[in-house]
């Protein structure tokens, strides 16, 4: 499925751009703008392995944990009224 796309237009100095141009053809991308696409892609993956590594240890500094069973679940309903 093919996404809607729009465009984007930036300025590099020749160095950069040579860059890119080097990194499309030793990469194999089909063009400078796939190229930029997984970058992206690679940041928003970085991104989000960071914010679920921050959730996790606020999780750990939490303090200590109690199993959730269907047990835990029954009661919370009970306490709600459901």
């Amino acid at each position: 499925m093919l996404l809607p796309m729009t465009t984007m237009n930036i300025s590099l100095p020749d160095g950069l751009k040579d860059y890119v141009d080097h990194q499309v053809a030793e990469a194999g991308y089909s063009s400078s703008s796939e190229y930029v696409r997984d970058l992206i892609r690679q940041d928003q993956i970085r991104n989000a392995e960071r914010e679920l590594t921050r959730l996790i240890a606020d999780g750990i500094a939490s303090g200590p944990s109690s199993e959730v069973t269907a047990s835990y679940w029954a009661e919370r309903r009970a306490k709600l009224g459901q």
